[in-house]
């Protein structure tokens, strides 16, 4: 799967900076930053995202939120989303993949683990 813009949101501004850094470095460049569900969804109005990450708990509207939103939304109902969150209980993993969720990743990782993930979730697509 060619994936040409990524969303990802996080409502920390230090772990947006490590996942932006992250992202470019593995090779994506047209990226939507988001600090929040709300402003997720107000930012990728009239978009096509194409790979969205998102953290879980956040202010406004938390990432399993988001996901349920998307999910019910025609243009997001098969994009590949992975949750980025410091929950790794095995409930947590398995509530968000009930949601829908392609991949799981528990806070702190490398990048080497980020782009791991991505292309085993991409190469599915």
């Amino acid at each position: 799967m060619t994936v040409k813009k990524v969303l990802f949101v996080e409502d920390s501004p230090t772990m947006r900076r490590i996942i932006m850094n992250a992202l470019q470095n593995i090779g994506f460049s047209d990226i939507i930053e988001a600090e929040n569900g709300v402003d997720a969804l107000e930012k990728i109005n009239g978009y096509n995202v194409d790979l969205i990450l998102t953290d879980w708990n956040m202010p406004e509207m938390n990432g399993e939120e988001l996901v349920t939103k998307l999910r019910n939304s025609q243009n997001y109902k098969s994009t590949p989303i992975v949750m980025i969150t410091t929950r790794g209980m095995k409930e947590d993993v398995m509530a968000v993949v009930k949601l829908g969720v392609n991949g799981y990743i528990v806070k702190p990782f490398t990048p080497e683990v980020l782009k791991h993930k991505l292309d085993t979730i991409l190469d599915k697509g």
